[in-house]
């Protein structure tokens, strides 16, 4: 199971979510098919964790949208040059 962040093209915002297939996933972020992220594509993968259980993803995708996991987050992107 994987962890997955997603930017949005247009504003810059962020999604975090879990998926077994993030690539796939994205695919249907961007046809418009999950109604939270339908007015922001096109969308972006930028970064991504593998977990052994669903409930360790769940786990560090609730830290994730914590104020110390976008912080996180945030040190990534700034450390990648990615959008945000």
């Amino acid at each position: 199971m994987f962890v997955y962040v997603i930017q949005s093209l247009q504003d810059g915002r962020l999604y975090k979510g879990i998926s077994r297939n993030p690539y796939e996933r994205l695919k249907q972020h961007n046809s418009g098919k999950t109604k939270s992220t339908k007015g922001f594509r096109p969308w972006k993968l930028i970064y991504k964790e593998q977990y052994e259980t669903t409930q360790e993803a769940r786990n560090r995708e609730k830290y994730l949208k914590s104020g110390a996991g976008r912080a996180y987050l945030h040190n990534i992107i700034n450390k990648n040059g990615l959008i945000a």
